[in-house]
């Protein structure tokens, strides 16, 4: 093992991890305001309800899965009765189709984006980082499922990938573990790590902004400003406004009366 080993699979992702978490505070702190998706729903939302729904649904599966993979050891499952054939099965495909879900929702999202206009005028530099870092994941991802599991032989990463992700957590880094892993698991492991370090400077923290408020708050009443009077008696009588009388030939003009009419003579 290397010094530039030991350089990626260690000081790297402890780095990375350390952004994550300072950059959250950091911001929450300094920069709350700013604290938000930027949404652009405003300039087209059609395609927007389509794609996010199906990207945010397929993400949170993903999560789901990697950390039940990752944080979950072999022997666990194997003392539920669940075999390693039968879990690496059901990974695969669970994972290929939650994958989907999440690779057709960023595309419809990133088509979006480029093709209207008014929408790609809002895109920041920081959003294109962010893009190109979400589709190197998913694009390594989608490869380790079906290039190696499906296509290839198959490869278990819970005796590479798992320990050495436990590892960073646990202050016993095993880069070796990852070694052993094909190039496709280690770049993937990679660009997570620097997406998490991109990730609270960017339009993901608003992952962390759950509306749990409204659960307790209290229902907003609305009320008319001045309420109508419901009987015809009630109701203030309109204003009545006489009609100009014209003014004769070498005379002053007459002046209307409002409220009463005019009489002959007056």
């Amino acid at each position: 093992m290397s010094r530039l080993d030991v350089l990626l699979f260690v000081v790297l992702p402890y780095v990375c991890l350390t952004t994550f978490v300072v950059g959250h505070v950091w911001r929450w702190r300094h920069d709350q305001l700013a604290w938000t998706t930027r949404s652009t729903q405003l300039l087209e939302g059609r395609w927007l309800r389509i794609g996010i729904n199906l990207f945010h649904y397929g993400m949170v599966a993903v999560i789901f899965g990697h950390l039940v993979g990752l944080l979950i050891p072999e022997s666990a499952t194997e003392a539920i009765g669940m075999s390693e054939h039968a879990y690496h099965t059901m990974a695969v495909y669970s994972g290929l189709t939650v994958g989907l879900v999440m690779v057709v929702g960023f595309l419809i999202l990133i088509v979006r984006r480029t093709a209207i206009p008014r929408v790609r005028r809002t895109t920041s530099r920081t959003d294109h980082a962010t893009y190109a870092l979400l589709l190197i994941a998913m694009g390594t991802g989608m490869w380790c499922v079906i290039g190696e599991n499906i296509i290839g032989d198959g490869h278990n990463y819970r005796e590479t990938v798992s320990p050495w992700f436990r590892g960073l957590f646990l202050m016993t880094p095993r880069p070796e573990a990852l070694l052993e892993a094909p190039l496709l698991y280690q770049l993937h492991a990679m660009s997570t790590m620097a997406l998490f370090a991109l990730w609270p400077f960017s339009r993901l923290v608003h992952a962390w902004s759950l509306p749990l408020g409204y659960l307790s708050r209290a229902h907003v009443l609305y009320r008319r400003r001045a309420p109508r009077p419901s009987h015809p008696r009630l109701r203030r009588p309109a204003a009545s406004v006489a009609p100009t009388v014209p003014a004769s030939t070498g005379g002053p003009a007459a002046s209307p009366t409002v409220g009463t009419p005019s009489s002959a003579g007056e």
